[in-house]
């Protein structure tokens, strides 16, 4: 009765951990035709490989359960997250249509448009990662990008309808190390979203083929968006006309399987050196507006307490050894 007692009691903690940890929720739509059903089907088990090696909760919404169609259940799970502490994914796998004024995920039931997935997804104020598969789907980037957000489509507008090809590449570099651009042993949401990219053209090149998908990635809340081509590396080298500010710092900091250093380290301490590695970027953007003193007086005390941070959690025989 004692250990029974104990188990019980120990019920509320098992609950609360299971609760802080990422979430990752697949959508896999109407297949429509035989030929989809095994490609999803691959795509959503990558995703569900990586979350199980990440420790993140993992969900997959598919057809009717219970008789409640996919699209209730993606309002219902949206509820229940709420108030999550952790970044949550949500993964849309399958076909996209756009009629010229809505663009639609194509449900077994009824479909989800991106009006729709907004209102779903506005309890959120939390951190919320956003990949969207599907041809023609351009148009959620544009209705559901906000800040705290990474909105990824597999098309740069609702007129791209050919199959998209992005979530074949996309789910095999989540967590794939070829795509550790920056060294720290783990493959985040933007390294990822680079790597499948880069595999995505050299399908179309390989293949023959005018590319027919030209996927964007959102992070700013500007609604525009940032082709893989963009890039150097980790950083944006080219800008809009309209000088938006550049994407890639929040998809950076997404990471579904940690490396194991990172997993050890404290939340808050996650969080803080995210913080300041956002600053840097802010400051690195508008480096052109300041000039080299007001930059360079801005840049230092931002580094140190990069540095600072980065010492604190240093263990022993991390540290440098002390100069003599």
């Amino acid at each position: 009765m004692l250990r029974l007692a104990f188990l019980f009691a120990l019920l509320p903690a098992i609950a609360l951990a299971q609760e802080q940890r990422q979430q990752v929720v697949v959508v896999v739509g109407a297949t429509g035709s035989e030929e989809f059903e095994k490609p999803f089907q691959t795509w959503a088990d990558r995703w569900e490989a990586a979350a199980k090696k990440g420790n993140a909760g993992f969900t997959k919404i598919a057809a009717a359960k219970d008789g409640i169609e996919p699209k209730t259940q993606l309002q219902t799970w949206f509820k229940q997250h709420a108030d999550s502490q952790q970044p949550i994914w949500l993964v849309l796998i399958g076909h996209g249509t756009f009629d010229g004024k809505v663009a639609r995920f194509n449900l077994q039931g009824p479909d989800v448009s991106s009006a729709e997935l907004k209102e779903m997804l506005q309890p959120i104020e939390g951190q919320l990662a956003v990949i969207n598969c599907t041809s023609s789907s351009g148009p959620f980037l544009a209705e559901i990008a906000a800040p705290q957000r990474v909105v990824i489509t597999a098309a740069q507008s609702g007129h791209e309808y050919n199959f998209a090809h992005l979530g074949e590449y996309l789910s095999a570099a989540i967590a794939d190390p070829v795509g550790d651009l920056d060294k720290d042993e783990q493959t985040s949401l933007l390294e990822a979203y680079l790597l499948a990219s880069s595999r995505l053209r050299e399908f179309y090149k390989k293949d023959g083929r005018l590319a027919t998908e030209h996927a964007l990635l959102d992070d700013n809340g500007d609604k525009q968006g940032t082709p893989a081509d963009w890039f150097q590396g980790l950083r944006v080298v080219k800008r809009s006309k309209a000088g938006a500010a550049a994407d890639g710092e929040l998809a950076r900091q997404f990471v579904l399987v940690r490396s194991e250093r990172e997993a050890k380290l404290p939340a808050a301490f996650v969080e803080q050196r995210a913080a300041l590695e956002r600053q840097l970027s802010e400051l690195r953007q508008r480096k052109e507006m300041l000039s080299e003193a007001d930059y360079l007086a801005e840049l230092e005390p931002l580094l140190v307490k990069i540095a600072r941070l980065g010492e604190e959690k240093s263990t022993p025989a991390e540290k440098p050894a002390a100069s003599r």
